[in-house]
């Protein structure tokens, strides 16, 4: 369809006929996700309100379609690559976050703790400097004040504000250990993310959320047993990357409830359907 043929369909969204108008939307919508530059061009251009809000809901629309699109993609042929996901969540609110910009911010992170950290230390002590950068020189400390923030789940914001849930700082925390080849891994315990160095010949845990405390298998019998709930593997083990994301996206859809956004919560909820593993893995 040439680009005249599809101005003028936008111009019937203001249409007194809802059959033409949802007629209208129905066939923009065929085109898929390559139409939104498109409606975004035309949204700038456009002065009629009745018109621009029609756009604005195709736009989320397909937006939408096109987070969802993108995350089974990557369950299919990038679960390596974390960064990725967590981007691809974070366009769920900010479709325009370049993934290269966040790129650029954990490399940097990386390099403020390349340059402390030196040959042949121990896990500990690998760890105590990924703390002293990380906490005592950059300042990454737990939102405390606002735990349910959706912008908590946005690793944008967190890496702005410096601020975030349990999850958000385990996965900066992770991104840059990775970066540095540390065998850290992200760790399902119920109710709180944390980490775990894991090599051949030690295990340990970190809790990022306080600071990169780190504490023993024992700690985290003793956090089961006071949950009183029955030791699973997945308490102590490292968990993969798509476990990490929806993770994430269980945490969004609690805190758009409690904002009261329910439809955003709904669409994070149809989000997870696409992606969630076994239930198995399931916390």
């Amino acid at each position: 369809m040439q680009e005249k043929e599809l101005k003028a369909l936008v111009t019937l969204l203001e249409d007194d006929d809802h059959e033409v108008v949802n007629h209208v939307e129905g066939q923009i919508r065929s085109f898929g996700t390559s139409i939104i530059p498109f409606l975004e061009q035309e949204w700038e251009h456009q002065f009629n309100p009745v018109i621009q809000r029609k756009i604005e809901d195709l736009i989320h629309s397909l937006q939408f379609e096109l987070v969802q699109e993108r995350l089974i993609d990557w369950k299919k042929s990038e679960e390596d690559n974390l960064l990725k996901g967590l981007w691809l969540v974070a366009t769920y609110q900010y479709p325009d976050l370049e993934y290269d910009e966040l790129k650029k911010e954990i490399d940097q992170l990386y390099y403020e703790v390349w340059t402390e950290m030196k040959e042949d230390l121990v896990p500990f002590d690998q760890v105590r400097v990924m703390n002293s950068v990380i906490f005592d020189k950059l300042k990454f400390r737990a939102n405390t004040k606002n735990f349910h923030s959706p912008a908590n789940s946005m690793i944008n914001i967190v890496l702005e504000s410096k601020k975030g849930n349990p999850i958000s700082l385990c996965s900066i925390y992770l991104l840059v250990a990775q970066k540095l080849n540390l065998p850290v891994y992200g760790v399902n315990l119920p109710n709180l993310f944390i980490l775990t160095y894991k090599n051949d010949h030690t295990q340990f845990y970190i809790n990022v959320f306080n600071k990169g405390l780190i504490f023993s298998r024992e700690d985290i019998d003793n956090y089961i047993e006071h949950l009183q709930l029955e030791p699973r593997d997945i308490y102590y083990n490292p968990c993969s990357h798509i476990s990490i994301i929806v993770r994430y996206l269980r945490n969004l859809v609690v805190s758009f409830e409690k904002v009261g956004d329910y439809e955003k919560s709904d669409e994070v909820k149809t989000i997870l359907q696409q992606i969630e593993p076994d239930p198995s893995e399931e916390i």
